[in-house]
């Protein structure tokens, strides 16, 4: 989570103040969105790169990020004018849909600034959903309550306006994680399968790393092209992908996106997400029928699977 960075919002701490060290901040949101994208709109890496920074003027860089019980996330946020402020969050527990527990210590110029227990409890419907975040807050170097009611209220802010434009898409494919990744990434069979039924890809470019792109056309049936750019920015591997989706070649930026994969009895848990960039490109994606053609493609990567 980011903090603000003004420094009038922060004071020094003195012996007779010390009392104001400590302190117990909670937050809550109602979110447009439902419960299981909430979850993974607050829990995976690429959506809380979306959300994480609380005002435009912030920039949040990710430096590691693995959510899972005993994993970690170390960010930047940064400021001009400002010395960065390093934020390490360790994960203590994960209930899907149902609460987290992290820890979270601040550091700037290699001093620490604050640690603090964050407690997230998620609640809801397929429709609508409630979070509600409690800070228990240990300020060290300097007071921090300030800075944490502001970075946190305008982060949570800025978490539920993400939820709300998140699309996720899951299916339990009936095949080992080895086979359904290497389905996923090799550039041979990628474009065998990708896309929704009648479909076919034309790639013109494919290189599927972190840093990596596939710059390819999806053909419908009646012969239609549709020009796309994915930009890979993350490469787990049997894990996750990271990745950015444009209209074409270099073309404007629609959505953030993510696939994450989970043993589950001997199958793999498929997960897809897109944070679309604005409310309009979202709404009009589900006009069109964007998860039903999104599960037509998970469908054809269990079919191509299965064939192998």
């Amino acid at each position: 989570m980011t903090l603000n960075l003004d420094p009038s919002s922060t004071a020094r701490t003195t012996p007779d103040d010390r009392r104001d060290r400590f302190a117990t901040l909670t937050f809550e949101r109602d979110v447009a969105a439902p419960l299981s994208v909430l979850w993974q709109a607050w829990t995976a890496p690429a959506a809380r790169a979306v959300w994480a920074a609380p005002m435009p003027s912030v920039t949040v860089e990710f430096l590691e990020a693995d959510t899972r019980v005993g994993g970690r996330e170390i960010s930047l946020c940064k400021a001009e004018g400002h010395s960065d402020i390093r934020c390490e969050c360790g994960w203590l527990a994960l209930q899907p849909a149902v609460c987290s527990v992290n820890y979270e210590v601040i550091s700037s110029e290699g001093v620490t600034q604050s640690a603090a227990l964050v407690t997230a409890n998620l609640s809801g419907t397929h429709e609508r959903s409630q979070l509600v975040v409690t800070v228990q807050l240990s300020s060290l170097a300097q007071d921090m309550e300030a800075g944490y009611r502001a970075g946190f209220g305008a982060g949570l802010g800025n978490l539920a306006g993400a939820a709300e434009r998140t699309m996720v898409l899951q299916r339990v494919i009936q095949a080992p994680r080895s086979m359904v990744w290497g389905a996923w990434m090799n550039p041979e069979t990628l474009p065998q399968w990708w896309g929704p039924e009648g479909f076919s890809c034309r790639t013109k470019r494919i290189d599927l790393r972190a840093g990596g792109e596939w710059v390819f056309e999806m053909i419908a049936s009646d012969g239609t092209v549709f020009p796309n750019h994915h930009l890979y920015n993350e490469v787990r591997p049997e894990e996750r992908i990271g990745y950015t989706l444009h209209w074409g070649e270099n073309g404007p930026k629609h959505a953030d996106a993510w696939a994450s994969f989970e043993d589950q009895d001997g199958a793999t848990k498929v997960t897809l997400g897109m944070v679309f960039s604005t409310a309009a490109e979202f709404q009009e994606a589900k006009g069109f029928g964007a998860v039903e053609l999104g599960l037509q493609t998970l469908g054809k990567l269990e079919r191509f699977v299965a064939s192998r």
